[in-house]
């Protein structure tokens, strides 16, 4: 990695809420930098914003004040169309919960992004059929979601996200809703793909042990970033 170019910068970040009863400060002046290709887990308590800071890397919301810049282009100054594309074209998404649809096969939900994004049917499905192979789930491919258990849907989640080898994936709370040892065994895909698809992996959670899994761990507290890698 090359760290005089990091993939994603942010200058003096501050991220606050207007509510009822007044401001409410996510964080303020957060500085981070994101190499290409790294490994890196957000951890911190429920309601401490690492959820809020994924957001702002996908462009999914944007920062009170401050910066947040991906490969040199500030993010907040995208237009909505821009900002779809950039998500269309750079990022994958895997969430808490799957949001695989039930009347659909495994196969389909996975190929259907694809396929709504403008890849050829065809291409979508025989491109689904080798990565749900990838990551385990060769045998459920005609079974519909609600079948699935809850780490295979994990699994075929994490499959649709990096059907299109997208350049980062960003990863919420992956494993909040699987027991100890699936959620060890879905730590271990993401970092597998991290290393052979060389794409950026940035998960948050409050599981620590998924963030041991990851190249470097990053505590949000207070609203203050402290390295954990080594703990």
């Amino acid at each position: 990695m090359n760290s005089s170019s990091p993939l994603y910068v942010f200058e003096d970040v501050s991220k606050s809420f207007d509510e009822s009863a007044g401001r409410l400060a996510i964080f303020e002046h957060l500085h981070l930098r994101v190499e290409e290709g790294e490994a890196l887990a957000i951890v911190g308590a429920s309601g401490s914003g690492k959820s809020t800071l994924l957001h702002l890397m996908g462009a999914l919301d944007t920062p009170t004040s401050g910066r947040v810049l991906f490969e040199g282009r500030d993010l907040g100054t995208l237009a909505p169309d821009a900002k779809a594309r950039f998500r269309n074209e750079q990022l994958g998404f895997v969430f808490q919960f799957h949001h695989l649809l039930p009347e659909f096969s495994t196969l389909e939900n996975v190929a259907m992004q694809a396929i709504i994004g403008g890849m050829p049917r065809g291409e979508a499905m025989r491109r689904a059929e080798a990565m749900l192979e990838r990551v385990g789930m060769s045998h459920r491919l005609r079974h519909k979601a609600t079948t699935l258990s809850g780490g295979e849907r994990q699994r075929a989640a994490i499959a649709r996200a990096v059907l299109c080898r997208p350049r980062v994936l960003l990863a919420d709370e992956p494993t909040g809703n699987l027991d100890e040892n699936t959620g060890a065994q879905v730590g271990a895909l993401l970092s597998e793909l991290n290393k052979e698809m060389g794409m950026t992996l940035v998960v948050v959670t409050h599981n620590r042990e998924l963030a041991d899994q990851m190249g470097r761990s990053l505590e949000l507290r207070s609203g203050v970033l402290y390295d954990k890698t080594s703990w």
